[in-house]
């Protein structure tokens, strides 16, 4: 887990060096300062946001105790066992077997689950699941993700300006710069995709570190390997009905279930390597064990 760790700190060293290089490039010390300034208001804003507009977009809607009993009661055992506080929790109307966890800090948090996941999994893979997606909210993985979604965005946007700059005539009109037409053209094309790449690979880390320490607050990584297989398998056949780039992060599984994407621009691992590292932390934990074919409540 602690490699997963440097792996994102090194990653986001490397997004946000690409931010100030960029801001260098166009003006300076006082460019840094400019683009750094507008990084920080970004985050900022997305940090305080995100968790409201992951609700919304995916139709997810507050479930009381009475409404939800079995996962209320799987999330305040397992709230109790990681001595973090209560987050909200949310169902969302959709067939399609996923889960995701949002918000900026744990005692502002919500679980989100659909209707379908509940649907296939017993309660013990049900468990492991709202563990890994608890495990985000206590490794502040939100966080990390709002911003690095933030400044890739940043990034692009200042990508588009210098695209549009080239396309009218005015992106060159530096004279003290040598070269600057072939910078411009650079950061128009590549930083953008080198900010993408840096940001989905801080993603795929994530999940990583999730399904580690999930697997240690559940107990149980081989109940987790059993549910991102049924979930995987499942989600082909019921798509996502609101899936979109800007929360795909988020979910246990990605909803964009097109297999033709590269896995270089995938928001997650593959699945089968998820659960080829989770049985090979079974083994060494000797928890792994049969679970039952259908839900148990």
């Amino acid at each position: 887990m602690g490699r997963n760790y440097a792996k994102t700190a090194l990653l986001m060293g490397g997004l946000i060096g690409l931010l100030v290089a960029i801001g260098n490039y166009l003006g300076g010390p006082q460019g840094m300062l400019l683009w750094g300034s507008i990084g920080l208001l970004f985050n900022l804003g997305a940090y305080w946001f995100s968790d409201r507009v992951a609700l919304m977009v995916n139709r997810a809607q507050p479930v009381s105790r009475d409404e939800l009993p079995v996962v209320h009661e799987i999330v305040e055992e397992l709230v109790g066992r990681a001595g973090m506080p209560i987050p909200g929790i949310y169902l969302i109307p959709s067939e399609s077997p996923n889960a995701f966890a949002t918000g900026r800090n744990p005692h502002h948090s919500a679980v989100a689950v659909t209707e379908g996941i509940l649907r296939i999994l017993n309660r013990r893979q049900l468990r492991a699941v709202l563990a890994h997606e608890l495990s985000h909210v206590r490794n502040r993985d939100i966080l990390i993700a709002t911003v690095a979604a933030a400044v890739a965005g940043l990034v692009s946007a200042v990508a588009s300006m210098l695209r549009w700059g080239i396309l009218l005539g005015t992106g060159s009109d530096r004279e003290d710069r040598r070269g600057s037409a072939l910078g411009d053209l650079v950061i128009a094309l590549i930083a953008p995709l080198v900010a993408v790449i840096i940001q989905l690979a801080i993603s795929r880390s994530r999940e990583y570190a999730a399904d580690s320490s999930g697997s240690v607050l559940s107990d149980d990584p081989e109940a987790l390997a059993e549910a991102l297989e049924r979930i995987e398998a499942v989600a082909h056949v019921r798509p996502y009905p609101f899936a979109g780039p800007a929360t795909a992060h988020l979910f246990i599984v990605n909803p964009f279930t097109g297999r033709a994407l590269a896995r270089l621009f995938s928001t997650h691992p593959p699945v089968e390597e998820r659960v080829a590292r989770l049985r090979a932390l079974a083994a060494r934990l000797h928890c792994g064990g049969a679970s039952l074919d259908t839900p148990s409540w």
